[in-house]
């Protein structure tokens, strides 16, 4: 049962460390992930449709094409 309770306050003094962002902050992380997102979204779309390109140009177009 100590082992428990050494847990809890080890978990309870590490809380106390946390440092909660203000709101602007929390906006600006949110954007930032946002556009990041975004951009990858872009190169994966890209990457996709050029792959898929290259796939008809090296294997056809498929069945009755």
């Amino acid at each position: 049962m100590s082992r428990v309770w050494l847990f809890l306050k080890q978990v309870f003094d590490e809380l106390r460390k946390v440092i909660v962002p203000t709101r602007r902050e929390l906006v600006n992380y949110t954007a930032v992930v946002l556009v990041f997102v975004l951009i990858v979204i872009g190169i994966v779309s890209l990457l996709d449709w050029g792959l898929d390109n290259i796939s008809e140009l090296v294997f056809g177009g498929g069945a009755g094409a």
